[in-house]
């Protein structure tokens, strides 16, 4: 299930990618625009920084901006950061890979293989649609074509 932190994020990194470039916004300003608390979102907006997605200027001027141009960030990128990996257990996780002490034989795992399926179906979704894409409102038709997939 996304959280709050991932959902937050997504909303701010979206009113980001939709204002001019180079334009700064207040982090107040995000936070009142998209309903998010002031607080939690100042830790959303310090996590991103440091993952190189924001860039943030201190100052009566100062404020938050993309550090990347909106279509090379992608919800898949922007929920790892928050959330970790997309898969739902760690043996189907690309990124995070565990092995599960329970399992006998990984191979022949059913649990693992739905897993590992329901993994590839949201990435193939999350990591082909960016903000730029959500911002154009392309997003719809790049998701029916993942799906079809």
């Amino acid at each position: 299930m996304l959280s709050k932190k991932a959902k937050y994020a997504l909303k701010a990194m979206l009113m980001l990618a939709e204002q001019p470039e180079g334009l700064l916004i207040q982090a107040p300003d995000i936070a009142d625009r998209q309903k998010v608390p002031g607080k939690f979102l100042e830790a959303i907006l310090l996590d991103l920084k440091r993952r190189g997605l924001v860039h943030s200027q201190r100052g009566k001027q100062g404020g938050y901006c993309l550090a990347k141009p909106a279509d090379r960030i992608t919800f898949g990128e922007i929920i790892r950061i928050m959330d970790g990996p997309l898969a739902p257990i760690p043996c189907a996780s690309m990124t995070s890979y565990r092995r599960c002490a329970d399992c006998r034989d990984e191979a022949a795992c059913a649990i693992r293989q739905v897993m590992l399926r329901t993994r590839d179906a949201m990435a193939s979704v999350l990591d082909h649609v960016s903000l730029a894409d959500v911002s154009a409102g392309t997003h719809r038709d790049l998701v029916s074509t993942a799906l079809a997939g």
